[in-house]
């Protein structure tokens, strides 16, 4: 009853911040440029924080979290490549001539940015229709993630909990716009820092300190070797055989394929372009580059680490993939639920909670944009900030 209680107000507490930062967006929002780049005069923190919430799913703390399990620390070279490429390259090389670029160019939106700065329609059309075509597919996917596990921390209905979390999303979105997004997702962001902070000191702590915890895990290597090694795992502090379908897998799927992907994510791009200067973006590498390397490098250590836990356990006595039924997005979650405190187990809910809204409110955001400011302001050839405003929050909630 006590651990429900203490649930229940994590949850209240959280649930009346989201509500007033989107009301503090509301009231602060006057213009287009307001609701849509949050008035270009973000500060470089809370743009960072922003950036960093929008950046890290649900599916990133836990799906990578368990993929460090099975893959081991080697998957840390994806870290290196979110800080490197997601945070400075992105901030410094991307975003400083972006941010000049949309604001020479009186951009609002990516697509509008790519269609000015080609000097072409179809462009501009052909990036807003990719967006509202196949961004849903995405915060589809995200809804549903969250949702399932608001029905098994909560005990609700699964379409209850979608429905509930879904309307939350779209309200603080289509009332606050860009500014209210931001406010909650720097929130978001602090919570998401201090909840894994929080579990990687306990996961090292448990095991004896960081030198202990690690050596622990390399003497487990022969065990990886025994029921991985044909597939070229070489120990969960090693990087797999070079050629090996691990190997493979680990470095085109997953460092390639998201470390250098997020240079193309136009709900993070448009970030950029909430700063007042190229300054201010080099201001927020410290805090970006901070923020992942703590939330990212943090998960994916307690993956690698749940092993220690799994196979010193008498009652399971297993690596972690085989203890969660090669499920690797449950190893995270029964890590937790078998060897952690029950109060950090809700601390983490609340900060899946935070990850899951703050990548969704970002695209609900972007598919909003690209309905009213680039496909109808163009169409129906509108000027009016109050007009773009109440067509962008239509497409939000649609």
């Amino acid at each position: 009853m006590g651990g429900m209680l203490f649930l229940s107000l994590l949850v209240i507490a959280y649930l009346f911040l989201i509500s007033f930062l989107g009301y503090r967006g509301y009231r602060n929002t006057r213009t287009a440029a307001d609701y849509l780049v949050a008035g270009g005069g973000a500060h470089p923190v809370v743009m960072a924080l922003s950036y960093g919430a929008a950046f890290i799913s649900t599916s990133a703390i836990v799906g990578f979290g368990g993929a460090a399990a099975m893959f081991g620390l080697g998957i840390l070279w994806l870290v290196f490549l979110n800080v490197f490429v997601g945070v400075f390259i992105a901030f410094v090389f991307v975003g400083i001539p972006t941010r000049a670029m949309g604001h020479r160019l009186g951009a609002h939106t990516f697509p509008e940015l790519l269609g000015r700065r080609f000097d072409s329609e179809t462009v501009h059309q052909f990036a807003a229709w990719l967006i509202l075509l196949f961004m849903p597919l995405y915060a589809g996917v995200v809804l549903m993630g969250a949702s399932k596990f608001i029905e098994v921390r909560l005990g609700m209905h699964y379409e209850t909990a979608l429905f509930f979390f879904s309307i939350i999303v779209a309200l603080y979105v289509i009332l606050g716009g860009l500014k209210g997004v931001m406010y909650a997702d720097a929130m978001q962001g602090g919570i998401m820092l201090f909840g894994i902070t929080l579990l990687v000191f306990l996961a090292y702590q448990r095991l004896g300190g960081v030198v202990p915890a690690h050596a622990r895990l390399t003497g487990l290597a022969d065990e990886a070797v025994r029921i991985m090694g044909t597939e070229g795992h070489r120990g969960w502090t090693a990087m797999p055989a070079f050629g090996s379908r691990f190997w493979w897998v680990l470095v085109t799927s997953i460092m390639l394929g998201v470390g250098v992907g997020v240079l193309a994510q136009p709900q993070l791009a448009v970030r950029y372009m909430t700063v007042k200067s190229g300054q201010e973006l080099n201001r927020a590498v410290l805090v970006g580059g901070v923020f992942i390397l703590m939330v990212t490098g943090g998960i994916y250590v307690v993956g690698a680490l749940s092993n220690v836990y799994f196979l010193n356990d008498p009652e399971i006595g297993q690596v972690s993939l085989v203890a969660a039924n090669k499920d690797i997005e449950q190893i995270i979650p029964l890590f937790i639920t078998r060897y952690m405190p029950g109060w950090l187990g809700d601390i983490f809910f609340v900060t899946l909670m935070s990850a899951a809204m703050s990548t969704a409110c970002g695209l609900f955001h972007a598919m909003g944009t690209a309905a009213g400011r680039d496909v109808y302001d163009r169409i129906s050839g509108n000027t009016e900030s109050g007009r773009t405003i109440l067509v962008t929050r239509a497409g939000i909630f649609a």
